[in-house]
């Protein structure tokens, strides 16, 4: 970093916690997201693609409704969320430091959004419900957004969104835009989980972590709730009801724009028992400067393996279905191939084995699923 920069990272807080000089957001980038990303980043013009859209978008009525109408934090204003912000960006090396705004609003919420640059909004009801400890994740959380360059894709949810409502009268084309939210929503809930790692390492206290998205979901009666049992739910919630429910879970989640809430805390708390995680803190993680050579094809081949294993490890009812689909859809082909080519014989055990295999098979039918299963709310938002 510049000597310009270390200035603005000067009045830390006094903990001390590892830092991550060059660390890639590759690192803590859950792998649906980074798939994405990776791809987005690889296309020629993209960037080019997007800033002849600012000019379609609201970005600059917004900063000056923020400019206008909320708190700029400094250290004259909200000093101690100024000594968290420069902490996290001290701590994910991101040598500019977003704006941070605190905007009046009783909703517990925080966001990054921006084109050219990100700026941090967070509202008084995240600032008034959180202790220090847990809103330092949620602006760990936000600059993980920045760093990701996730701001760029929020922008353009929350302009596509606003732009469906306005031409829901016109039948086609709300369905078109609506077609393109519904898939940046699903990107962007695990965009999410991604923020939500990148808290953790600013903050690198899990239970605070934890705490506060028990508050996101509960309110500030924290000595009426418990962490464990607040995983508990999330673990009901995965395994519990039948196939029924686990379409209505789907249905629930498809427009939010950030999981649920319990999801995220044992996603999160999954994520921290890893060997990744581990790595990362010992110092071991992807540097930004290999980022532009990454492969999409690699990137893609892990977030569908960690599909695939989210299918197999889902207790969720028709997670399970599918899975136990897919292994016997394999099965049933090579039976069905043995006895269209003769291989397993006409008759005897084999020609028995071929036409009892696909029995079993044929009595499920397959239904629609999430290969994800539950996802889960940036923290407070974004």
């Amino acid at each position: 970093m510049t000597d310009g920069s270390h200035e603005s990272h000067e009045h830390v807080p006094s903990r001390q916690r590892r830092r991550f000089p060059g660390i890639s957001s590759r690192a803590y980038e859950h792998p649906a997201d980074r798939s994405a990303l990776v791809a987005l980043r690889k296309l020629s013009g993209f960037d080019t693609v997007f800033k002849a859209l600012s000019g379609l978008l609201p970005e600059r009525s917004l900063r000056l409704l923020f400019l206008s109408d909320s708190v700029r934090v400094s250290d004259a204003q909200f000093a101690h969320l100024n000594d968290m912000l420069r902490d996290a960006c001290y701590i994910l090396d991101l040598e500019k430091v977003p704006p941070m705004y605190v905007n009046q609003d009783p909703q517990p919420n925080a966001m990054c959004i921006g084109l050219d640059e990100p700026i941090i909004v967070v509202t008084t009801g995240l600032v008034e419900l959180l202790d220090e400890e847990e809103m330092r994740a949620v602006v760990g959380h936000e600059v993980g957004h920045a760093l990701s360059g996730h701001a760029v894709y929020r922008t353009i949810l929350l302009f596509l969104t606003n732009l469906a409502l306005k031409v829901a009268w016109i039948p086609l084309g709300n369905v078109a835009i609506m077609a393109i939210v519904t898939a940046l929503r699903e990107w962007f809930r695990k965009s999410e989980l991604s923020a939500d790692r990148a808290g953790l390492l600013v903050g690198q206290d899990l239970q605070a972590s934890m705490r506060g998205l028990m508050k996101i979901a509960g309110g500030n009666h924290l000595h009426e709730m418990n962490v464990d049992a607040f995983l508990a739910q999330a673990d009901e919630y995965e395994k519990a009801g039948d196939l029924r429910d686990s379409v209505l879970k789907i249905l629930n989640v498809l427009p939010r724009s950030h999981p649920f809430t319990t999801v995220r805390a044992a996603e999160l708390k999954k994520w921290s028992e890893t060997r990744d995680y581990q790595r990362i803190m010992d110092g071991h993680y992807p540097r930004r400067d290999e980022d532009k050579d990454t492969s999409v094809t690699d990137a893609f081949k892990e977030s569908a393996s960690h599909y695939a294993d989210s299918v197999r490890s889902s207790k969720d009812p028709l997670m399970k279905l599918v899975g136990d689909i897919a292994g016997g859809a394999g099965d049933l082909g090579g039976k069905l191939r043995d006895k269209f080519t003769g291989a397993g014989g006409s008759g005897g055990k084999g020609a028995g084995t071929a036409q009892d295999g696909p029995t079993d098979g044929s009595q499920q039918s397959p239904g629609p699923g999430d290969p994800e299963g539950p996802a889960a709310p940036g923290t407070a938002g974004s």
